[in-house]
């Protein structure tokens, strides 16, 4: 049985994730059209978003290593920065491409799915398997 300090950290988790789908939501941030403007520099809040949110999450990285935190499971976070190759490269262009086309990274494919933004379900499938097609081929990709 899950205990119940794990039943309320899902709980959070699960209010704390719908409450920043409707910001994004209502900011805009998700709707495609916005997303395909800003890949043709015609968007620039949306590269002031994404550069406050970059900040944040250093920030916020740099306060859990300070402090020491620990996961779920009782360990203490660490960082363990990948090494740059050209897979990075490759997967880069892979990711862009993808956002570009659909509008969404991976967050906001639910923040659309919650929207009501049915063509989402389409992103959100092309994910998946994108998932799954980069884990069997990843034994033969450059790492």
């Amino acid at each position: 049985m899950i205990g119940r300090n794990r039943v309320w950290q899902a709980i959070v988790s699960l209010l704390l994730g719908t409450y920043f789908g409707i910001v994004m939501t209502k900011a805009e941030v998700v709707r495609w059209a916005r997303v395909h403007d800003m890949f043709l520099f015609r968007e620039p809040p949306m590269y002031l978003i994404i550069t406050v949110a970059i900040v944040v999450a250093g920030l916020s990285v740099a306060i859990l290593k300070a402090m020491h935190a620990r996961g779920l499971d009782g360990e203490v976070i660490k960082y363990k920065p990948k090494p740059y190759h050209l897979g990075v490269i490759i997967g880069g262009i892979c990711f862009g491409a993808g956002w570009a086309i659909t509008g969404a990274c991976p967050g906001p494919i639910y923040a659309q799915l919650g929207g009501m933004e049915w063509m989402a379900l389409f992103t959100l499938i092309g994910a998946v398997m994108g998932m799954y097609l980069y884990a069997a081929l990843k034994p033969i990709l450059p790492h």
